[in-house]
């Protein structure tokens, strides 16, 4: 007997010997950069460098990440896109959620072990849109013991790919959030990055399995990724092994990560383009200037010339070489089967309304997200037994109570033309129904839990964390609430969480109190220097039901008003002042100082001649 107690402890000994405690210190700042080539701007970058580092850890492996904010004008906030944080939700990163603000100065840790996951993952700010302004980055989890991967490969190769802004968001957000933008279209970027930058040459050997791991990093725009001549084997999406899949190219929404197998020919002497580009259709308007296809480079001999450059803007002639690819159609390496009926089933409605400001939000069941006054974790943790009661935590919050270890179901209809991705914070989910996008505005597709066709669902969906719904249409998905914590679930066309379109989870909030109990001591001082209250409910009231003060979203539009009449008055309000800007060019400016001088006499003349009559 006490050999086995030796054997096990030695066991145990061995398993903690391979982990590792990887430990950063950034500082974030501002850059100077250029990546398209075309414009200089500020990026914000690491430890004064950018494009930012990758984090490459293994399996349960610790990192203790020290994120000073050295902006000198804004907050910050670091997510670690896909990582569950089993255990460790205070860690997650999006702001008044699971933290407050990283006012300028301040310095956040973030301390957490990776546990059992592997694959592609990013991080970036969680701040708004403000990691389009550059704060991101891979995240690289590799398998402790490399036998275990399910495939097979000579070389590991990491690729983002970007839209691309040369305004800093936060001034594209004002001009986005405006009346004067009443359609809510969103902003069109310039351009689009291949690895942060343009152009890129990426040269390759005969003969080589490469794992090309994928990251989409943008903002708003999905893209297509496609070599000439060669094929992607996907092996992983959103950090899930799946069934090897072959594809001629691959669909990337922002968010969503891939990691496919590319097998170089045997012998060649000839190099063949590697393309990105834009999905058009999401885009309201194409300005003239914008190069929606990207041309980079497979180079297996340096001598031998480069293929031209695909033409710019033959977005047509580009997808007539695409056949077809429905992410609904991988299948988990894992053989994780259809998860049971579903104990609780959220259904939410997505529309985009002008509300009494003039301005287009987004909302989920008339509801549009706005941030609570507390962050979320942090009303968990001190609202005692009324932490089940989802009332404490505000009216726009669009906050879920779950219990835990329920089979949860979440129904998106979107009643909108756009294709949206969508993230859940702390799970993976199982897709098991989808629609086709429709351009019937009028009659977006519902799902119908009567309708045979809408669930025939499959005996092994696609498992991720990222999904698109198609324009119009809706999708239904499945995970089982066994994550204790606050997650977040939203649009990452992060234009739209601008606009408020997001919900949150409370999962479990008992079991979170009974085993995290406390904020460490330097979250508590992160929000005692941006002035954030760390207990109390969405109005930071300590009776937790009185929710008078809380943040809510716009009245609606007064009675009577339409978005179109919102149009229709923006419209008029541009031509009145440029009839106003007529007047003073062609009018007032070409008076003489002289008669200038005597116009204004004789007004006060008939002015002091009027107050005499009265």
């Amino acid at each position: 007997m006490l050999g086995l107690q030796i054997f096990l402890l030695l066991s145990c000994m061995c398993g903690f010997a391979v982990s590792k405690t990887h430990n950063f210190d950034w500082e974030i700042g501002y850059v100077t950069a250029n990546p398209d080539g075309m414009h200089e701007r500020r990026m914000i970058g690491i430890n004064n460098q950018w494009p930012n580092p990758t984090i490459r850890v293994k399996q349960h492996d610790r990192i203790i990440l020290n994120l000073h904010n050295g902006l000198p004008d804004r907050n910050a906030s670091l997510h670690f896109h896909g990582l569950l944080q089993r255990g460790f939700n205070g860690e997650d990163g999006p702001e008044m959620v699971t933290q407050c603000p990283v006012g300028p100065g301040s310095t956040i840790t973030y301390d957490f072990n990776v546990g059992g996951q592997t694959g592609t993952y990013w991080y970036h700010s969680h701040s708004g849109s403000q990691y389009g302004d550059g704060l991101r980055g891979m995240i690289i989890i590799e398998y402790a013991d490399k036998k275990d991967e399910p495939y097979s490969y000579d070389e590991d190769v990491s690729l983002s790919v970007n839209d691309h802004y040369h305004l800093e968001s936060p001034a594209i957000v004002k001009q986005f959030l405006s009346r004067f933008n009443p359609t809510g279209a969103e902003p069109i970027p310039q351009n689009s990055l291949f690895n942060e930058t343009k152009n890129v040459t990426w040269n390759v050997k005969p003969d080589t399995t490469y794992l090309l791991r994928i990251v989409n990093m943008g903002l708003f725009v999905s893209q297509y990724l496609q070599i000439e001549n060669h094929k992607f084997v996907i092996v992983e999406i959103d950090g899930v092994a799946v069934q090897p899949y072959e594809v001629d190219s691959i669909y990337i929404t922002v968010g969503q990560r891939y990691a496919a197998l590319v097998k170089t020919k045997s012998q060649s002497g000839t190099n063949y383009r590697f393309i990105n580009a834009l999905d058009v259709e999401m885009l309201d308007v194409v300005p003239e200037d914008l190069q929606l296809v990207s041309t980079n480079y497979l180079v297996y001999d340096e001598g031998a010339s480069k293929p031209e450059h695909y033409p710019y803007y033959d977005f047509e002639k580009f997808t007539e070489s695409l056949h077809g690819f429905n992410d609904f159609d991988l299948t988990p390496l894992s053989g994780e089967k259809l998860l049971p009926e579903p104990d609780i089933t959220i259904e939410v409605n997505f529309s985009m309304e002008v509300l009494g400001d003039g301005v287009t939000y987004a909302l989920f069941n008339d509801k549009s997200y706005v941030p609570p006054k507390v962050p979320i974790l942090y009303t968990v943790l001190s609202s005692g037994e009324l932490t089940t009661n989802p009332e404490i935590y505000g009216s726009n919050t669009n906050t879920f109570v779950l219990q835990g270890n329920e089979t949860v179901e979440l129904i998106l209809n979107n009643h909108d033309p756009g294709k949206h991705a969508f993230h859940l914070h702390g799970h993976n989910f199982q897709v098991i129904s989808r629609s086709p996008g429709t351009d019937d505005e009028d009659h977006p597709v519902e799902f119908d839990p009567s309708n045979d066709t809408m669930t025939d669902y499959p005996e092994y969906p696609m498992i991720r964390d990222t999904v698109e719904v198609n324009s119009n249409g809706y999708f239904v998905l499945r995970f089982k609430a066994n994550n204790p914590g606050v997650w977040f679930f939203h649009c990452h066309v992060d234009w739209h969480l601008e606009q408020g379109l997001a919900l949150v989870l409370v999962e479990a909030p008992e079991e979170i109190q009974a085993h995290q109990q406390h904020i460490s001591a330097n979250h508590v001082e992160v929000c005692k220097n941006v002035s954030v209250p760390i207990q109390g409910n969405a109005a930071a009231n300590m009776d937790f039901l009185d929710l008078m003060g809380q943040n809510l979203q716009q009245p609606p539009l007064p009675e009577g008003f339409t978005a179109k009449g919102y149009i229709a008055m923006a419209l008029c309000t541009l031509v009145a002042v440029y009839g106003i800007w007529s007047i003073y060019k062609y009018g007032i400016e070409d008076v003489s100082k002289d008669n200038s001088v005597e116009v204004i006499e004789r007004l006060s003349r008939i002015l002091d001649e009027h107050d005499g009559e009265r």
